[in-house]
């Protein structure tokens, strides 16, 4: 769909006026040079900056592009570049708002403009993923055709919400997580900028520290940030952003946590002590602590799982299953939604009934062969199967448990050294008891001594 004479003129308007937008807008880089981060996109020969012209000779053209990443990370930015920098027609559609009548119209014209003055169009179509299969196929002919470059940006995962043979005639390029320092080299240049702040304000390392916080890896979101705490400072003739300022601005307090300090440890291993003493208010009072701070969510999804096994194990045979679930949404959500997905793991292991029977069986059994005590593996438990095991007196002897009534056979498995060890003590806290009744039934069936 061609831009209208009204949004023409609000584009000179934007140009003439830049003043008129928002920070985040006019920080726009305009060539793929000034990109933030995603240098593993942006190196010489890369689809991106072929879509450019730049190292696009032969007869191989330009290929179609679904950028796939989390909001803030650059995507609508590389359309916008590819449509500064190119001599190509550039079309733009949102799949909130267009529909099969908008994409058709973008490709009638398309083949026009290829047809009549030989000129080339690239086709942006910001959140494809909200575009139902039918939409989705009526790009199709036009991709496989060439009558349009395709840029298709989503946050979901294409696999999922991607039709097949879009996926197959296209190029996936994952956009990676801004990092704190892109961040960081984003915010200076707004200040500084002639498009941006003009040095009309300074931002002190604590202030910057928060705002890095609070964009939590989105650029959109860090500057947006930034013009409304500069907007505060400035209405209050303030030279510098403090952090009270940037506290009442973005209605965020700055949470006293250092991700690389001593805060990181203390603070999550008060959330596991208190997931493990089962005060789930505690637990997510630290789970928030964690979140505001801008904490991996990955780590704490980490930390999740390993107290899944070490402090509640068989006592809640659900807990372990919880968390990995947890870890792997997190995994694909990333914040904010994955305080969803935390808190909910966090509240049912902080209520799942405890034990370390787990922790403390595995620690005993690897003291004992720390120490040496191991011994040679009984000879009907060795390998039978290949030629002449037989006659070594490999797997002689050897009951087959699913022989027998009870599926149990009276026989050693352990080393002669370790026959009798017992290294698993049960508990009787939730779903542990039935553990408990087995591992004694089975203990007394192989005719194991108490030790």
């Amino acid at each position: 769909m061609e831009p209208d004479l009204f949004t023409a003129a609000a584009e000179e308007r934007q140009e003439k006026d830049p003043a008129g937008s928002p920070l985040a807008v006019r920080m726009r880089p305009r060539t793929l040079d000034e990109v933030v981060g995603q240098r593993h996109l942006l190196k010489p020969g890369s689809p991106l900056r072929r879509l450019v012209g730049e190292g696009a000779k032969g007869p191989a053209g330009p290929s179609s592009v679904i950028l796939w990443g989390p909001p803030g990370t650059g995507k609508t930015t590389l359309a916008y570049v590819v449509s500064k920098a190119t001599n190509k027609r550039f079309v733009e559609l949102s799949a909130i708002t267009a529909g099969v009548k908008e994409v058709r119209a973008v490709i009638d014209g398309a083949r026009r403009a290829t047809g009549g003055y030989g000129q080339e169009t690239v086709l942006f179509l910001d959140e494809i993923h909200r575009f139902s299969k039918a939409q989705q196929d009526s790009l199709l002919p036009a991709v496989e055709n060439r009558w349009v470059t395709l840029i298709a940006a989503t946050t979901e995962n294409p696999y999922f919400s991607v039709i097949s043979p879009l996926l197959s005639r296209s190029l996936l390029l994952t956009l990676e997580p801004l990092t704190d320092d892109d961040i960081r080299d984003l915010l200076r240049r707004a200040l500084s900028d002639e498009r941006g702040l003009r040095d009309a304000v300074a931002l002190p390392e604590d202030t910057e520290d928060h705002l890095l916080r609070i964009a939590g890896g989105d650029a959109r979101r860090a500057l947006t940030a930034l013009e409304a705490a500069a907007g505060a400072a400035l209405d209050q003739d303030e030279s510098e952003i403090s952090l009270a300022t940037l506290e009442q601005t973005v209605d965020r307090a700055a949470v006293k946590y250092d991700r690389d300090g001593d805060q990181h440890y203390d603070v999550a291993s008060a959330l596991i002590k208190s997931i493990r003493g089962s005060d789930v208010d505690a637990a997510l009072h630290y789970l928030a602590r964690m979140i505001e701070a801008g904490e991996d969510p990955r780590f704490i999804a980490r930390r999740l799982m390993i107290s899944a096994s070490e402090d509640i194990g068989l006592a809640d045979p659900h807990a372990l299953p919880t968390a990995v679930a947890a870890a792997q949404a997190v995994a694909m959500i990333g914040f904010p939604e994955a305080a969803l997905t935390l808190s909910h793991a966090t509240i049912a292991l902080a209520l799942a009934p405890k034990s370390n029977a787990a922790t403390t069986a595995i620690g005993a059994a690897l003291d004992d062969v720390r120490r040496g005590m191991a011994g040679p593996v009984p000879p009907h438990l060795r390998d039978g199967h290949y030629k002449g095991a037989a006659k070594l007196g490999h797997a002689q002897g050897y009951v087959y448990p699913h022989d027998l009534a009870e599926g149990i056979a009276e026989q050693q498995y352990a080393p002669d050294a370790l026959k009798d060890r017992e290294y698993y003590t049960p508990t009787r806290h939730g779903s542990e008891a039935r553990y408990a009744d087995a591992v004694e039934w089975t203990r007394k069936h192989l005719g194991r001594k108490r030790s």
